[in-house]
């Protein structure tokens, strides 16, 4: 939305005001759900593949909150997908060793069958991650990383990548624009799963990508085109207007983070808390730094390791035990179970923070924690 964010104004004014058409008199105030498969020939769009005003809407306030040109996708791996694909065949990409498990199971497809040569590393090791990106073509970054928090130093990582040639794509799904805009930093293209924090209401599913190189902006769109990785019009507006009442959910949902942490954090049950607001988190400083607030995601390790855990999940009443995350309702799962994760601590429990009462929030996580044998810290 160039022209309101050439005003200056501030973001939480971008996701109210952006995407919301010409404004002349008489035009609605949301550009509603345009759902049609066929336009008549001779104007702007010829095939509902091509283009939907409702995506434009959606992708012009995201491109404004993250500073570059978005493009809509189906999901999150679809945008994901999108940029790996604009690598040559054999290019060599360098990933964090614990993000995302559908990337990771993404890049592990494609490195099977040749289509690309992939290495892990830990990405909140700048040293290793640069050394592992010498003869590469892509870095890729989560910084925080999904599930563990990793903090990578990102302006650090860009310099020394571009130095050497590389590529470098982010996935902000964890942090969104309002928390870091990575492209700032230097980043090349930006990913989102805008299923989660951006839409916020578990009732989609939506991906983006955002980058202010107009070429690289236009090989994206192209493959949207050719592969059909296309949002559907609905989801596009759901989006729109759950990214609307983004600053205000994520406001919330962080406040009530940092009071979860310091609870969890004293509790005899829980062995070890990671999140970027705690002074001994490794990656503090970083996202201090680069971060404008910690976020709303948290990981814990229950002592008493896996069946701990899994007790933890079954006895939470308010609290969600589902995958997903991002949503105004708080959700909670021992990300050990799901498949691709178990190098992960057995007692680790990811923890999506949502707009709850906190003190409800915490009665019941206080009354799953309480579990028979569970123990105490080390």
């Amino acid at each position: 939305m160039s022209g309101a964010d050439a005003t200056g104004w501030a973001p939480a004014s971008i996701a109210v005001a952006g995407g919301r058409g010409t404004g002349a008199p008489g035009e609605p105030l949301n550009v509603p759900p345009l759902l049609t498969s066929v336009y008549r020939a001779g104007g702007r769009i010829d095939y509902a593949r091509e283009g939907n005003p409702t995506w434009e809407a959606f992708e012009e306030t995201l491109g404004a909150l993250e500073g570059g040109q978005a493009c809509a996708f189906a999901s999150g791996l679809a945008g994901a997908s999108a940029v790996l694909e604009t690598l040559p065949v054999g290019a060599r990409v360098v990933a964090p060793d614990d993000a995302y498990a559908g990337l990771r199971e993404l890049l592990g497809d494609l490195a099977g069958r040749g289509r690309l040569r992939l290495a892990l590393t830990d990405i909140g090791d700048t040293d290793a991650t640069l050394a592992a990106c010498e003869g590469a073509d892509l870095l890729w970054i989560e910084s925080p990383t999904n599930p563990l928090l990793t903090l990578a130093d990102l302006p650090a990582l860009v310099r020394g990548v571009h130095e050497r040639g590389l590529r470098v794509a982010a996935d902000n799904t964890f942090a969104t624009p309002l928390l870091q805009r990575p492209l700032d930093a230097g980043v090349d293209v930006v990913v989102h799963s805008a299923t989660k924090l951006i839409s916020g209401h578990s009732d989609l599913l939506l991906g983006a990508t955002v980058t202010r190189d107009r070429r690289l902006a236009g090989e994206l769109g192209r493959h949207r085109v050719l592969h059909g990785a296309v949002p559907g019009p609905f989801d596009a507006w759901l989006a729109l207007r759950g990214l609307r009442t983004l600053p205000v959910r994520l406001e919330r949902a962080q406040a009530n983070a940092v009071e979860l942490v310091r609870r969890l954090h004293e509790h005899p049950a829980v062995a070890r808390v990671r999140y970027p607001g705690l002074p001994h988190h490794p990656g503090h400083e970083r996202a201090r730094v680069q971060m404008r607030g910690f976020g709303t995601m948290v990981a814990f390790e229950v002592a008493g390791g896996a069946a701990a855990a899994d007790a933890v999940c079954a006895r939470v009443r308010l609290i969600v035990h589902a995958t997903s995350l991002g949503g105004v309702e708080t959700t909670l799962e021992r990300r050990g179970r799901q498949p691709g994760e178990a190098h992960l601590p057995p007692g680790l429990i990811r923890l999506s923070v949502g707009c709850e009462d906190v003190e409800d929030l915490w009665a019941d996580l206080g009354r799953a924690l309480a579990v028979p044998g569970g123990g105490g810290r080390p």
